[in-house]
């Protein structure tokens, strides 16, 4: 019985040799990068990371909004919509590079609390207002509003990231009736 073997092209031969080593050289990169710290490593997660997701919100060209308390949550959390404003639990963090930041407050809102009227004036910002979010750590996230718009309830796009931004999302319920969700986003121009 005859065997016949195969013969490898070069091309072939040369990928299998140099992928191997490319690989190596790309980790080493990588963690090199991490290991000291560079801008490199640092821009995969943005700024650093506080130790819990407490957050605080304040625009200034709003009456009722300064530094009033954000609660991680469900989208339906009533309990931390009934003390302040929601950030969606579902989505991201300021502190996430390319994230969409949402928060949820109420337009009425509990009498005697931070909810209540907290985003009566929602409609009021303009392209270029400020938002202000500040983390646990004392970082303050600053973003400019660039977009609004009305959804409906289902709407759940308007949660996710926005392709090349850094965003952060704020909704409450349109008037007079309260079937729709304004919509506002703001770009994260600096963290401070």
């Amino acid at each position: 019985m005859k065997k016949y073997q195969t013969k490898r092209s070069p091309v072939r031969m040369l990928v299998a040799a140099i992928a191997p080593l490319l690989i190596v050289a790309g980790l080493a990169v990588i963690g090199y990068s991490f290991l000291i710290g560079d801008p490199f490593a640092g821009s995969l997660f943005g700024a650093e990371p506080p130790n819990n997701s407490t957050m605080k919100l304040t625009v200034p060209e709003m009456q009722r909004v300064k530094e009033v308390p954000v609660y991680d949550g469900a989208m339906n959390d009533e309990s931390a919509l009934h003390d302040g404003t929601l950030h969606v639990r579902s989505t991201g963090f300021p502190w996430h590079q390319g994230s969409n930041t949402y928060i949820a407050g109420h337009r009425m809102g509990f009498p005697g609390t931070k909810s209540y009227l907290v985003f009566w004036d929602l409609d009021k910002l303009e392209n270029g207002d400020e938002v202000i979010l500040s983390d646990a750590n004392g970082t303050r996230y600053t973003y400019q509003v660039f977009k609004t718009q009305v959804v409906g309830p289902t709407a759940f796009h308007v949660t996710q990231p926005v392709a090349g931004k850094s965003v952060v999302t704020l909704q409450t319920c349109t008037l007079p009736d309260y079937a729709e969700r304004l919509i506002v986003q703001a770009e994260l121009t600096t963290v401070a």
